[in-house]
């Protein structure tokens, strides 16, 4: 069986308990935090959210018996910082910004920080595509010692074009993955951004099984699993086919239809694909 986690990004209009009590009921697991969902608005950086803080948001999470399993929108809502600019200084306070990251996924118990905050990652036009993947694994070596002290897997996000200009396909995360050369760093993979590449999703899957450390169930449509058209049942095959074991976290950017019928709907497209594939063995 899979294991099912949500991004809490999706929790907006109520307090993260009340969001997790709720995905809990219908068989969700696991948490993905976005850091900046738990620092004050006007202060939206690590550094905000106190020790006490932390260690309160992690034990709610074990009392209701729900995996804080790592972070991601790793530099969404902050200033500052950028993976591929020619500032040196820049790329510096990066890196120890991601030494910070770091520490806040150890304190809530995670063991995973998704990549992806395209913002802080796009180059400018008379940037080559091969200097912002240097100047990408330069900020990222910083982290390695870091993360292998704390067993934390950094995980590369590849998105698609409409998001921006920087690693817009798997072949391009793994790339970059193998610059950094650590077994701390791994690929991300999403459905929404995997949707862009134009291979089947499920072909995409079974070429990066080795590298792949974590995936987003989601839709093209910016809605959760079964909200749109793409069809989960290959998709889940193949996770299955690779033996994958990480989780599976429904990542939703529109949440018009509300908290509940995202919830419910997403899991029930994602245990009809899982079912689906087990009665074909």
């Amino acid at each position: 069986m899979f294991r099912y986690a949500i991004c809490n990004e999706l929790f907006h209009d109520r307090s993260l308990e009340q969001g997790m009590r709720e995905a809990k009921a219908l068989g969700y697991t696991g948490l993905e935090i976005a850091p900046f969902t738990l620092a004050p608005a006007e202060n939206p950086f690590v550094s905000a959210i106190s020790k006490t803080e932390r260690m309160r948001i992690r034990d709610l999470a074990q009392s209701l018996d729900m995996e804080i399993l790592g972070l991601h929108w790793l530099l969404a809502k902050t200033h500052g910082f950028h993976l591929t600019t020619r500032d040196g200084s820049i790329r510096q306070k990066t890196a120890n910004y991601f030494l910070e990251l770091i520490e806040l996924c150890y304190d809530l118990g995670g063991h995973l920080m998704v990549l992806g905050s395209p913002l802080q990652r796009n180059f400018p036009p008379e940037m080559s595509h091969e200097e912002a993947m240097e100047n990408a694994a330069e900020v990222l070596k910083a982290t390695i010692s870091t993360l292998g002290q704390k067993n934390i897997t950094l995980a590369i996000e590849p998105l698609g074009p409409t998001e921006g200009n920087f690693l817009n396909f798997a072949h391009q995360g793994r790339e970059l993955i193998e610059r950094i050369n650590s077994p701390n760093v791994k690929l991300h993979l999403d459905v929404k951004a995997m949707s862009t590449e134009g291979p089947p999703i499920a072909d995409i899957i079974l070429q990066n099984a080795d590298l792949l450390a974590h995936f987003h169930a989601n839709d093209p449509n910016l809605l959760g699993p079964g909200m749109g058209n793409v069809e989960f049942e290959p998709i889940f095959a193949a996770l299955r086919k690779i033996d994958y074991s990480g989780w599976v976290s429904v990542e939703v950017f529109d949440y018009s239809p509300g908290v509940g019928k995202i919830l419910e709907k997403s899991m029930e497209t994602m245990r009809r694909a899982e079912l689906a594939c087990a009665q074909k063995l």
